[in-house]
């Protein structure tokens, strides 16, 4: 039986013994074959299938999407278009775009206050120069209404 044994998995992968199970127990990685001493002998693509793995978690996806898209790229003709990668990293685009403008918003708000001398968020409230959109913060925030 060729292929290589959980410690030589995890290591070539950069993942540790608990990940590679855990991921089997998700159904991402397939359950590997066992040698006759019950030990689990993993196909060489696993180190693939890993990387690829961690890789799509750097890019954002969570560990439920990563499942999906290994899913259905196993059963690729019976999705549709809008199962696939491609329409997956439009989305995933989109939402690190809108956390981009966010974090660029709240860069600016920070320099802002940093320019301003803000130096007690008390005091700098209650100032009409105050840089920081304490208003716009409270209306969206769910204990602002106290109808809800």
């Amino acid at each position: 039986m060729t292929g290589l044994r959980s410690s030589q998995l995890a290591a070539a992968a950069g993942v540790n013994q608990q990940t590679l199970r855990y991921y089997e127990r998700r159904g991402l990685l397939a359950e590997p074959e066992r040698t006759l001493g019950g030990h689990r002998i993993y196909p060489a693509e696993a180190v693939t299938v890993l990387k690829v793995i961690k890789a799509a978690q750097r890019l954002g996806f969570t560990l439920d999407e990563v499942a999906d898209l290994v899913e259905t790229g196993r059963h690729r003709h019976g999705s549709g278009p809008d199962a696939g990668l491609q329409a997956r990293a439009r989305t995933k685009l989109d939402e690190v775009q809108q956390k981009i403008d966010d974090l660029q918003l709240i860069a600016g708000t920070l320099r802002a206050a940093i320019d301003a001398g803000c130096d007690d968020l008390v005091t700098c409230a209650g100032q009409p120069c105050c840089p920081i959109p304490f208003a716009a913060i409270t209306v969206g925030a769910p204990d602002a209404d106290p109808h809800h």
